[in-house]
């Protein structure tokens, strides 16, 4: 839906982080990954940037510093 809405997929991907907090006024907490920031964070199977589908690769969860596989 990304593409066909015409925004780039990293474009979603700032949407949904950075300005997300920015909105939320958290933007000095999270949204982006940075010295003294809160960050869960995931790995995925492939380049979202290029490819916004591989956000539903999920290989593993980042939450306060453990990580979670779905296995």
């Amino acid at each position: 839906r990304v593409q066909e809405a015409g925004q780039s997929a990293m474009d979603a991907i700032v949407s949904a982080t950075s300005l997300a907090a920015r909105s939320l006024g958290l933007q000095d907490a999270i949204g982006a990954v940075a010295p003294g920031m809160e960050a869960d964070l995931i790995a995925v199977d492939g380049d979202p940037s290029r490819d916004i589908t591989a956000l539903r690769r999920v290989r593993f969860v980042m939450r306060a510093g453990r990580v979670y596989r779905n296995e």
